[in-house]
């Protein structure tokens, strides 16, 4: 136990550059919070680095997000130079704030908004991070907790990507972030879960609570951003693997303020997955993995192109 960080205790490798994978927690209110870094090959420790905070799905850990995306974050991260982070959710999940949902029940008293936070100061501070390219991604309950941060921490994430997420309905954080601030959804349009048209999501017989469609969900954030709607750029991705029983069409929304832009993966019979990633379940269960495009390359390709 050798840093402190505003008042709380941090517990972190004593030689953080020393390998490439390295593990690390922080105590944030009565709790140990913790995660997995991933620093790029032959680091520079005088460079200031891109960080990537990649969110995993309820009931998930952050190890389980490297196996999902096939440990891509981390290639793209020696090839490029980012720190990549995997933080662990209390008890397997992450407080995205939805009101009435049964997965959502056993930590909706979790700060995670502020342990984000903390997260983000420590690696800018011991890591060396440059604190005007602060991304976050996630998937399900991880891509709302995502558009959380994208509404309450502005002032401090530059873009975030959201993967089979939605907006729920009745969240008391929907409101108009600080900054205009880059987002890039990525939804399948046979995800159970997520559904495409909104409504109530349904994942192995759980229910998930209410969502906002997906398109409205991006009209939020473009409305937000004032991306001028004649701008938009549709797009059909090439279909790589025809195979794999989906389409990719893509949407972009420019000239947004703060130099902002909105993208959306539309994918056709995609379902409640990574596209590229790990079929983690059964398409019976979560639907079809698109193959057509690798989330995490779309992802970084979007994200390194803002910056604040």
């Amino acid at each position: 136990m050798n840093k402190i960080l505003a008042g709380i205790l941090v517990v972190a490798c004593l030689n953080i550059y020393a390998k490439n994978d390295d593990t690390g927690s922080i105590i944030h209110g009565n709790l140990t919070r913790t995660f997995r870094v991933h620093n790029p090959k032959s680091k520079d420790i005088e460079k200031k680095f891109p960080l990537v905070i990649v969110l995993h799905g309820g009931g998930g850990t952050g190890l389980d997000m490297v196996k999902l995306t096939k440990g891509k974050f981390n290639e793209l991260a020696d090839k490029d130079g980012f720190i990549a982070v995997y933080p662990d959710g209390f008890r397997k999940t992450w407080n995205d704030g939805r009101p009435n949902a049964e997965e959502m029940k056993i930590q909706k008293t979790e700060d995670d908004v502020s342990f984000m936070s903390l997260l983000i100061d420590y690696f800018i501070k011991e890591y060396n991070v440059d604190g005007k390219r602060v991304y976050v991604t996630g998937i399900s309950n991880g891509s709302t907790m995502a558009s959380r941060l994208a509404c309450e921490l502005s002032e401090k994430i530059t873009a975030v990507a959201c993967v089979s997420g939605s907006i729920p309905k009745g969240v008391t954080w929907l409101s108009a972030p600080k900054k205009g601030i880059s987002v890039i959804m990525l939804n399948g349009k046979s995800d159970t879960a997520v559904p495409w048209n909104g409504g109530n999501g349904v994942l192995l017989g759980k229910t998930l609570g209410e969502r906002l469609s997906v398109q409205s969900a991006a009209d939020f954030w473009i409305n937000n951003n004032k991306c001028p709607l004649n701008t938009s750029i549709s797009t059909a991705e090439p279909d790589l693997d025809p195979n794999d029983g989906t389409t990719v069409k893509k949407t972009v929304y420019g000239g947004g303020r703060d130099g902002s832009e909105v993208a959306l993966y539309e994918i056709n019979n995609g379902g409640h997955t990574w596209p590229g990633g790990v079929q983690y379940m059964p398409e019976r269960f979560v639907g079809k993995t698109s193959r057509d495009i690798n989330a995490c390359e779309v992802i970084w390709e979007f994200f390194k192109k803002h910056s604040r």
